[in-house]
Formats: C-alpha cells, sequence, structure tokens
C-alpha cells in the first residue's frame, strides 16, 4: 500500500501539468476569453481540439441564405448572360412585324440562312423577296380573294374590275353595297351564283360584328384562321395566302398549297409530297420567318415549271 501512495504521489505531479488545458477557467483576467473557447470546447467533444476553428466558417452560410439582397446583385451577375440570351432566342418567335417592315426581310434572311443550309442556295440564286405594302382594307381584299378564286389572273382581273365599277369605287365596296348586289347582278359580271354566296356570307358576318376590319387587324394568326373559314367559300389556303400577302404576317407556312409542297418535297428530296404534319416538322427550323421560307418554295417550282409565276 506505501508502494501505491508512493506511486500515486509521483504520478499527481505529472496531472498538474494537464491543467493549463482548461486554463480559461483560471485567468479571471480573461474572462471573455474563454467563453467562446469554452463554447467551441463543446463542439469539439465531438472533434479534435485541433478542428475548433472549422465551426467558425458555419455562420458564412447563414448569410449566403439569401438573406444579404446586396449579394444577389453578384449573384444576377452570372446569371444574366442567360437572361440576355433567352431574349435574343425569343424575340424573332414572338416578333409579329409585318415583312413590309424596313430591315424585316433582311432578319428573315439571315435567320434562314441559319437555320436551314439548303435554303441558302435558293436565296443566293433568286432574287429577294418583295411584299408590296397594300393599304387595301380586309373587306376589300378578302372579297378581292373570293373574286380570283380558281380564275385564271386575266379572267379575275376583268371580273374584279367590272364588280368595282358596279360598287362605284374601291373605297366603296363595303358591306352594305355588296348585300345591296343580288345574284343576277353579279351573274351578268361573271360571277357564279356560289361565289355570290360567299360575298353575302362575308358581308352579312361584317354586318353581324363577327368581323370587322379592326377585328381582323389585331388577331393573332390562330384566330384568323378560326374566324376567318366561318366565311362560306374561305378556307385555310385562302386564309393563309390572305395572311401573306394582304397582312404580311411572317411566320404563315400554307400546309395545303401545292407549290409549298413540291418545293419542300424537291429541297429536301423526299420521295412523296409531305403530309402537313410532315411541313410542321420539316419546316419548323423556318420559325418565326415561314412566310419567306414558303416565298422561296414557290420560286423554286416557278423555275421548274411546276407553279405559274403569279
Amino acid at each position: 500500500m506505501a508502494l501505491r501512495s508512493a506511486i500515486h504521489s509521483q504520478s499527481n505531479p505529472k496531472l498538474p501539468p494537464e491543467e493549463p488545458t482548461p486554463q480559461p477557467e483560471n485567468p479571471s483576467s480573461s474572462s471573455k476569453i474563454p467563453i467562446p473557447p469554452r463554447k467551441i470546447r463543446k463542439l469539439s467533444s465531438k472533434n479534435n481540439n485541433s478542428q475548433q476553428p472549422e465551426p467558425e466558417p458555419e455562420p458564412e452560410p447563414e448569410p449566403q441564405l439569401q438573406v444579404p439582397n446586396s449579394e444577389d446583385s453578384s449573384i444576377t451577375k452570372p446569371s444574366d448572360p442567360t437572361p440576355s440570351e433567352a431574349p435574343n432566342t425569343l424575340l424573332p418567335i414572338i416578333s409579329v412585324n409585318p415583312l413590309t417592315l424596313d430591315g424585316e426581310i433582311d432578319l428573315a434572311l439571315n435567320h434562314l440562312r441559319s437555320s436551314d443550309p439548303l435554303l441558302t442556295s435558293l436565296i443566293d440564286s433568286y432574287r429577294r423577296p418583295s411584299f408590296e405594302s397594300d393599304p387595301s382594307p380586309p373587306f376589300l381584299s378578302l372579297t378581292k380573294s373570293i373574286l380570283y378564286q380558281q380564275l385564271a389572273p386575266n379572267a379575275a382581273k376583268a371580273i374584279y374590275k367590272r364588280f368595282v365599277s358596279l360598287c362605284g369605287s374601291e373605297s366603296e365596296v363595303v358591306p352594305d353595297n355588296v348585300l345591296a348586289l343580288d345574284a343576277a347582278e353579279l351573274r351578268k359580271l361573271g360571277i357564279s351564283g356560289r361565289k355570290a354566296t360567299y360575298l353575302h356570307d362575308l358581308a352579312n358576318k361584317y354586318k353581324d360584328g363577327v368581323l370587322s376590319d379592326s377585328s381582323i387587324l389585331e388577331m393573332d394568326d390562330e384566330s384568323l384562321v378560326t374566324k376567318l373559314t366561318l366565311v362560306k367559300g374561305i378556307g385555310v389556303w385562302s386564309v393563309h395566302m390572305f395572311m401573306i400577302f394582304s397582312l404580311h404576317k411572317p411566320d404563315v407556312l400554307p400546309v395545303g398549297d401545292l407549290g409549298v409542297r413540291k418545293g419542300v418535297q424537291r429541297l429536301y428530296g423526299l420521295k412523296e409530297l409531305p403530309l402537313p404534319l410532315q411541313m410542321e416538322e420539316i419546316c419548323e427550323k423556318w420559325k418565326p420567318y415561314r412566310s419567306v421560307g414558303s416565298w422561296y418554295m414557290w420560286r423554286l417550282m416557278e423555275a421548274k415549271g411546276v407553279v405559274d409565276s403569279a
């Protein structure tokens, strides 16, 4: 027992050097300093004392929890390029500028060159597209469209002139005056009874408020097809032609037009004429200038003698 007590007495002096580790408790002058180490030791009870500085960065994520709005500015700087790029890709898609607007044809040609290399040779080979500004009101343009249906250009022009003369002038081709002309009078001009019905139905749609010049000018493409095809004698093809050549809409694909279908078939080397759904898929890359792409399909087949230059 005396030996054990002696051993303990010798080991005890070795323990005091360990007491400096809890020194924060002894120095009263540094009463403010020991408090943080105590907290650190509590955290380090699970970890090593050498890792005590690591918990300090933990408050750093806290300011990153979207608390400081000032840092949002630094966050938006790298993200700015993505929103700025998005408008660049979306602007042409939402573009509703008519093709008669200055510079719009240049934008269309640049887009078609970059999106469809097969069109580049056509763009270089044929004349520049031209869409003349048409000051005619929609009612007059639609009336003319009906009169020109399934007629040779010269015959259609002659009938149209007689029709305008009977109304008085182009400015007097209005719904009330058209309704005042009966089928017999129209037949004398060379207008068939069926077309007389079409003209009267168009005029009635205007009179009943289903259509108006102002509403037609404000409609989007889908609404134009829906509303105008309510008129007897006006189908989707007629609406597409009206949209391209009267309203100068930039993104119209006349999927039912034989010339455009044959042009796409020839350009892409297809064995058969593409169906409307195939046309939509193939010409998707032309958006938002499918009207101009279609124009080149007409030029291509015109050169091959498939479609009439008119």
